[in-house]
């Protein structure tokens, strides 16, 4: 029998996309030979999750957990939204957003922590891939804290508690910690979940997010004609507009319609100090196909082009 090596299991998770552990435990089953373990993890299915790694995933679920004055969150995405519903698919979500709860927001740890079922967060997605049948993946992670006071979490269409499409952390410093300030850090999670904005405050605007509002605010003011003192009068005006849509302290409160978020937070005793928000898939390029020219391509079959679309 050949002795199980480091390198050994490694050639075969190269060859086969299987996690480390299920690389190991084919070698051993199979007395070393790496063709044979191969064929064990083809039996078993777990070498498919190689050819589903190029497959776009954007669906999924976003989760938080929470505890004292800290709170976590992040994202793992699959292919479809029915993954979503499967309950193995779920406690894994779960699972990961208690250990950036424990370890932090760095991906590479994140994947390397070990779960209850003895593999790491890595390999247990291999796992999932090879069970459920599509690519998956860990995209990100955010973990908030404070010294003293409150960081709220809330999920918009939450499918069970702590999992859903939109999530948001709050950050709030205040003397100590509150069921009213827990309730506001809730409501301010709701706010942005329905706003999204871009900045806590104005200072944190990205400057060439910034400039590039100002040159075409410039230009349209430009075009009333009007002189450049009162151009330069008109375009700080807008200025002060955008940072309405865009910052989130200078946002017009949801829960009200009137009151000012930094008004509202000020009221309450607290400090708003920082904010996160994950919607799924965010950012990813979603593919996009006609279906019908797919299942003809692949019967051969020319499609007939749309009567409404052909020249007169």
């Amino acid at each position: 029998m050949a002795e199980i090596t480091a390198a050994l299991v490694k050639e075969l998770r190269e060859k086969t996309g299987a996690g480390m552990m299920d690389c190991k435990k084919a070698l051993n089953e199979t007395g070393g030979d790496i063709e044979q373990a191969v064929d064990w993890l083809r039996k078993k299915g777990l070498a498919a999750a190689a050819k589903k790694s190029g497959r776009v995933a954007a669906e999924g679920l976003v989760g938080v957990a929470s505890g004292p004055r800290i709170a976590a969150m992040v994202e793992v995405n699959a292919e479809t939204d029915f993954v979503a519903r499967n309950e193995s698919f779920q406690a894994f979500v779960e699972s990961v957003a208690q250990i950036a709860l424990q370890i932090g927001d760095d991906i590479e740890a994140i994947k390397t922590a070990m779960l209850p079922t003895g593999r790491s967060v890595a390999d247990e997605i291999t796992h999932l891939i090879a069970t459920i049948g599509e690519n998956m993946s860990l995209r990100r992670a955010r973990v908030l804290t404070v010294p003293s006071g409150v960081v709220a979490t809330y999920v918009h269409g939450a499918l069970r508690p702590g999992l859903g499409k939109i999530g948001v952390l709050a950050a709030l410093e205040a003397p100590s910690e509150s069921d009213a300030l827990e309730m506001l850090g809730r409501q301010v999670g709701m706010h942005v979940a329905a706003t999204s904005p871009s900045a806590l405050d104005v200072d944190a605007v990205d400057p060439a997010a910034l400039e590039r509002e100002r040159a075409v605010l410039m230009e349209q003011a430009r075009a009333s004609g009007k002189p450049e003192a009162i151009i330069e009068k008109m375009v700080d005006g807008r200025v002060r507009k955008y940072y309405e849509e865009v910052v989130l302290l200078e946002q017009v409160w949801v829960h009200d319609g009137e009151s000012r978020v930094k008004a509202v937070v000020q009221k309450a005793g607290g400090k708003l100090v920082a904010f996160d928000r994950f919607k799924l898939g965010e950012g990813i390029e979603k593919e996009s196909s006609d279906f019908a020219a797919e299942v003809a391509a692949a019967s051969g079959v020319k499609k007939d082009p749309d009567p409404d679309l052909e020249p007169a």
